[in-house]
């Protein structure tokens, strides 16, 4: 399988994996290819992930790997670079599931890249060191406009191609803490993921917002849950798609408390950012989660930049919808990606080959997603 993967710096691999996936929580998350495995089973599909991080982690011999098949559809690149996160995320378990995909149907090979996340994976696609990355709508949003704290410049090279899934903000810690909720964190330290991603970018602007006065430390997911195991951190904030492969791990050896941002906080929060919306992580999704939790949300989706072939990405999109299934055995979180859920996003542009993609679908898109 053409596939392989180039370790970007700062990615730090969880101390003590290999107990770990003896528990049954192997890696990454990185997502089982077994076909019968439970969609709406989130255990089942933290647990079983060996294959996919197995193939991930291959790594080409000749350090290039192989070019474009002759079975690629006309216009496609010899090699995609697909941009993830940090291991022990979704995305990065995610994006295994594409760069199995891909190269399955479309012929391309796919070097997947550990990155700092959606910040860092919009600026690697506008610089075109990415052909292919993740993003939130938050920092697709921003850095596609220019107006995130962050963004020197607009973006607006790169374009959306498809959805993914739903990201919950949740929080976590353990047990014996005795933190339970949001107010039980003023002043606490907290673990808010790498700097270039989703979670680091937004955790220390909402608990500044809300005047928590924490101590935000920002590093990879599998760092976090060492430091949290080891007494490090008070808690660990963390968004991405549910099941949250360390928050699992985690779960396995402490007792934990997860809690997300509802009531008057979560207004004030939705009223200062209007890319969050409410959302519910179902009860059960978790071990230690036996109810329903409100908490907020963003979307993702896959980025390209905007010079990729037109009908190549109307051939991705294609592919990606047709083996949606494929996606979901790796990680549960991809039965949201219907092709209406591209109407999460209605400000970001689309790229021209996913427009003709939704367009022949049937799917009406909002005005501000077309671009001259």
């Amino acid at each position: 399988m053409k596939i392989w993967k180039r370790t970007m710096s700062g990615a730090v691999i969880l101390a003590g994996a290999a107990a770990l996936s003896a528990c049954g929580n192997e890696g990454s998350n990185g997502g089982e290819t077994n076909s019968d495995a439970e969609a709406n089973s989130n255990t089942e599909a933290a647990n079983g992930n060996a294959d996919t991080e197995e193939a991930t982690n291959e790594v080409q011999e000749d350090g290039g790997g192989e070019a474009t098949g002759e079975d690629a559809p006309e216009g496609a690149p010899e090699n995609i670079n697909l941009g993830s996160a940090s291991q022990g995320g979704t995305y990065y378990v995610y994006a295994g599931g594409v760069a199995t995909m891909i190269d399955q149907n479309l012929d391309v090979p796919v070097n997947v890249e550990v990155t700092g996340g959606p910040v860092h994976n919009m600026q690697l696609v506008q610089s075109g060191d990415l052909n292919l990355g993740f993003a939130t709508l938050g920092p697709a949003y921003e850095g596609y406009t220019g107006t995130g704290d962050w963004a020197e410049e607009p973006l607006d090279d790169v374009r959306i191609a498809f959805p993914m899934y739903t990201t919950p903000f949740k929080w976590w810690a353990l047990e014996d803490s005795g933190i339970e909720s949001m107010e039980d964190i003023e002043g606490q330290r907290v673990g808010v993921g790498p700097s270039g991603g989703t979670s680091g970018t937004y955790y220390p602007i909402i608990h500044e917002s809300l005047e928590l006065n924490t101590e935000d430390v920002q590093t990879g997911a599998n760092d976090m849950a060492s430091q949290m195991l080891d007494g490090q951190l008070d808690v660990i904030a963390f968004a991405a798609g549910t099941p949250i492969s360390i928050l699992t791990e985690i779960e396995t050896q402490r007792d934990v408390n997860i809690f997300g941002l509802e009531g008057e906080m979560r207004e004030e929060i939705l009223d200062m950012y209007p890319y969050f919306y409410e959302h519910t992580v179902p009860g059960g999704s978790y071990e230690s989660l036996p109810d329903d939790m409100e908490t907020i949300a963003v979307y993702n989706f896959g980025i390209v930049h905007k010079d990729m072939d037109a009908d190549f990405v109307y051939e991705l999109v294609k592919s990606y919808h047709e083996n949606n299934d494929q996606l979901v055995s790796t990680h549960a979180s991809a039965e949201e990606a219907t092709e209406d859920a591209i109407l999460n996003n209605e400000q970001v542009p689309l790229h021209e080959g996913a427009i003709r993609y939704y367009e022949e679908a049937g799917i009406e898109l909002p005005e501000d997603v077309y671009v001259d």
